[in-house]
């Protein structure tokens, strides 16, 4: 389902400009359904994370990252969805990892090719390096680079081995394609076990490190602080809990008010999904 429901998010002309939002850790946000990609400055280079959608703000984040003298060291994709699984040429060969269970996500469903118009993708997207990513093993806790620590919290929310990262020393979340103010929680619906329980269980992982969380980085959406974490944690816990109970939402991402109205349809797909689900297993999973 996440795979198609962003077609309709449109492209535009304008270049990406990058964004400090901490000490060594900067943004841009795609004109595609308001993705962001994130770099941290390490010793060597930068670590650059869900790098981007189109083909023109990526060339340009290259451009960017060389005109201020800085080249890619590392890059770290979230989780195995294609808008997260993109590079560019221009951003260089540096390694690209995700967790063990992500890339072997990424590997099984590129193994019989893309078929880009069926998810949606579109055309200014560069398909040629997508998923090309190294699987970390489950012991390694970090990512492997030259620069602050960054934590990996792997969770099954929303994807098979879907990451937030957690860079202490700056107070830095990353939370994947958790805790946006755009997007409602999508939950993983592909055969997974309990999807309902996978989702609040990747929640509280995330707030375990809220209350030390200056800044939070959502994978579509508004940058927050300290001052919000915890309400989009429960803005996100209170919409699964909806679904869980099949009772109607009032969260202002589905509403008339909200940024996408294709989430409105995306918010029916899933309850209906939930409720064969309980009709054929008789549970909530």
């Amino acid at each position: 389902m996440r795979e198609s429901l962003l077609a309709g998010a449109g492209h535009g002309s304008l270049a990406p400009v990058l964004r400090q939002v901490a000490e060594g850790v900067l943004i841009h946000q795609s004109e595609f359904c308001q993705s962001n990609a994130v770099i941290v400055h390490g010793r060597a280079g930068v670590l650059l994370i869900d790098p981007g959608v189109h083909g023109y703000e990526m060339a340009c984040l290259a451009n960017d990252l060389s005109d201020s003298g800085q080249t890619v060291v590392a890059g770290f994709s979230t989780h195995p969805h294609w808008d997260h699984l993109l590079w560019h040429a221009r951003l260089g060969a540096a390694p690209r990892y995700g967790t063990a269970r992500c890339a072997a996500t990424a590997r099984d469903q590129l193994s019989d090719g893309l078929d880009s118009r069926r998810l949606g993708i579109p055309e200014q997207v560069p398909l040629d390096l997508l998923g090309l990513i190294t699987g970390l093993p489950g012991q390694m806790a970090q990512i492997p680079w030259d620069g602050p620590q960054v934590r990996i919290i792997e969770h099954q929310a929303h994807a098979p081995g879907h990451a937030a990262l957690w860079i202490e020393e700056r107070g830095v979340l990353i939370g994947g394609d958790m805790i946006s103010d755009v997007l409602i929680p999508l939950l993983d619906l592909n055969d997974t076990a309990d999807p309902i329980e996978n989702y609040l269980a990747g929640l509280r992982l995330l707030e375990g490190v809220a209350g030390d969380v200056d800044v939070f980085i959502p994978g579509h959406g508004s940058i927050g602080g300290a001052d919000q974490i915890h309400a989009r944690i429960d803005q996100d816990r209170a919409y699964v809990h909806t679904l869980r109970d099949a009772h109607v939402t009032r969260d202002p991402r589905v509403g008339p008010a909200a940024t996408y109205d294709w989430v409105a349809g995306v918010h029916a797909g899933q309850l209906q999904r939930l409720a064969e689900r309980t009709e054929r297993n008789g549970t909530h999973g």
